[in-house]
């Protein structure tokens, strides 16, 4: 039987798994829009108020399943809104696959009405991308587009179809991707590497181990437990990373990083191993590379052969997926403890904890502050909710003080640093993950970037709890200005509307804090809602996160005021 291209696009994504997608119509992609009416029982769109609320909820919906998240837009406008997304979910090795809309074949090149080269433009955001132009294309390349997006390190896949393709008919039929000439997705792991890797653990004095979101993406959290149990290595992680382990793991030590915990930034210069898991020595996480643990032996594991040597100069590299290179070596590493040096992490935790930790968490001035609503929401949901964070100072406090029991529990954008997109993601996290609690954790800035997505919980009943630490300014920036421009607040002072009655406005239950004796129960309140709930907290308005590492200063220049 002969099909559209049209409807052999959405054949492509039952046969994928697809159950769900986020997206936008509009003309150049309107034929597939109206077959997807027509598999409406195997296939639920969700109509974002904004393109890139589509990817950014898809970008949620993946992190929290592990599976492709697939959003779909028109051409030209359509396209491009869907790039910021993109970029993010290159950057933070997000399994994603676009669909655009795209003028006809014979229009192309001609400046037709809502036509951009989105190929051209999207090339250095994706990890692949193609422009189908005749429909018996659509079947190999979507199931190539997925193949590509989920395999090796994932990432997102912008496949741009032209409308005559949707139009012509082909005879469908669809054969799953699961190889591309000249793409290795997965390194075969080197034993030779892991047997020298796991000597130099064994004769290490004051290893040390920070781990990303490798570890999350390879499905190797508990390969990572073993290992730091079994040699008894004081384990950080990067942002990404976060909830890998549990928070409160003995060897969990905290999160390196510019806005990182004291001990682990401090002490990478200290010791004599470095173990990196599923991470790229981000410039976030390395402060300058010139005074970078430059007295250690650096091991890398790693999937992507590029991340190796690109910033930081390893000693060994173990290349392969981490779940499987860490079960090789595990046979191979001796039992330890490491008790003096673990010590050394305790002191500077000490020192952190009485400077910064505790007065954050159990603040004797009046104004509240993130860290004690970010302890509440732990309390009452008993460490166990889903965590979106925005951009800013809020989401360094989010990754700060939230605490996590299960892996896959925090969303948040890190190498792109997008503002605007935890309310998007939030609504993918929870449509991904029904059974959990999923809290947004948003400032006032970034709210208003996409705050039109409330109209989607509003439209779908979706029950994400929303919570946003209003300090009336884009915070992070306010900070810097304070430290390093001598306080010249340049356009960082914003006047807001009123959040209550927005959210209101879509008939979302809102209440709003400003006062210590209501935190507690505001927050019980909010998670205990069966509905989607809306809780404005106004906090300090100089309020700042430390430690600090300065940009571009060393790990070890550490300010804790």
């Amino acid at each position: 039987m002969k099909i559209s291209g049209a409807e052999a696009i959405i054949h492509c994504l039952i046969a994928e798994g697809v159950d769900l997608l986020y997206g936008y119509p509009g003309g150049a992609i309107m034929p597939v829009y109206d077959e997807l009416y027509k598999f409406q029982d195997k296939l639920t769109h969700i109509l974002t108020r904004h393109e890139q609320g589509a990817t950014h909820a898809a970008q949620g919906y993946a992190r929290v399943t592990g599976k492709v998240g697939v959003a779909m837009a028109t051409s030209g406008p359509g396209a491009t809104n869907l790039v910021t997304g993109i970029a993010d979910a290159q950057i933070d090795s997000t399994p994603m696959v676009c669909i655009t809309g795209q003028v006809p074949r014979h229009l192309l090149g001609s400046d037709a009405f809502q036509e951009t080269d989105i190929i051209g433009i999207s090339t250095p955001v994706t990890k692949w991308n193609y422009q189908v132009t005749k429909a018996s294309e659509i079947p190999e390349i979507l199931a190539k587009a997925f193949y590509i997006a989920r395999s090796g390190r994932p990432g997102p896949v912008l496949v741009d179809i032209t409308k005559n393709a949707q139009f012509e008919e082909i005879e469908f039929s669809y054969e799953p991707c699961n190889l591309v000439r000249s793409y290795d997705p997965v390194p075969k792991p080197d034993m030779s590497a892991i047997d020298a890797a796991a000597t130099l653990i064994n004769n290490a004095k004051k290893p040390f181990i920070v781990f990303g979101q490798g570890v999350i993406l390879g499905e190797a959290e508990e390969q990572l437990k073993a290992l730091i149990e079994k040699a008894g290595i004081p384990a950080a992680w990067t942002i990404l990373g976060l909830s890998a382990l549990d928070s409160d793991h003995p060897l969990n030590v905290g999160m390196v990083g510019m806005h990182g915990n004291y001990g682990p930034n401090v002490l990478t210069n200290e010791c004599d191993l470095l173990i990196a898991i599923g991470m790229r020595f981000d410039d976030r996480v390395t402060g300058s590379l010139d005074t970078y643990a430059k007295q250690a032996k650096v091991i890398h594991f790693e999937i992507d052969p590029a991340e190796i040597n690109k910033n930081v100069m390893s000693d060994i590299a173990v290349l392969g997926n981490s779940k499987e290179t860490l079960e090789l070596i595990l046979p191979k590493i001796n039992k330890n403890s490491h008790e003096e040096w673990h010590n050394e992490f305790k002191k500077k935790h000490k020192i952190e904890e009485e400077q910064i930790i505790n007065p954050q968490l159990n603040p004797t001035k009046p104004g509240l502050t993130m860290g004690e609503v970010m302890k509440e929401i732990n309390i009452a949901s008993e460490n166990k909710a889903v965590i979106v964070s925005d951009v800013g100072q809020h989401q360094m406090f989010a990754c700060r003080y939230a605490k996590f029991k299960q892996t896959k529990s925090n969303v948040t954008s890190g190498g792109l640093g997008t503002m605007g997109f935890a309310l998007p993601a939030a609504i993918g996290a929870k449509m991904g993950a029904m059974e959990r609690e999923v809290v947004a954790i948003i400032g006032d800035g970034g709210y208003q970037m996409t705050i039109q997505e409330l109209g989607v919980i509003f439209q779908h009943n979706i029950p994400v709890k929303i919570v946003v630490l209003n300090n009336e300014h884009l915070g992070m920036v306010r900070q810097w200005q304070e430290l390093f421009f001598d306080r010249r607040y340049a356009s960082t002072i914003m006047t807001n509307p009123d959040f209550v009655k927005i959210a209101e406005g879509y008939h979302i239950k809102a209440n709003r804090v400003s006062e210590r004796k209501d935190l507690k129960g505001a927050i019980e309140e909010m998670m205990a809602s069966k509905d989607p709930y809306f809780l404005e907290v106004r906090v300090e308005q100089e309020d700042n996160v430390f430690p600090m590492i300065p940009s571009g200063a060393s790990v070890s220049d550490v300010r804790l005021k």
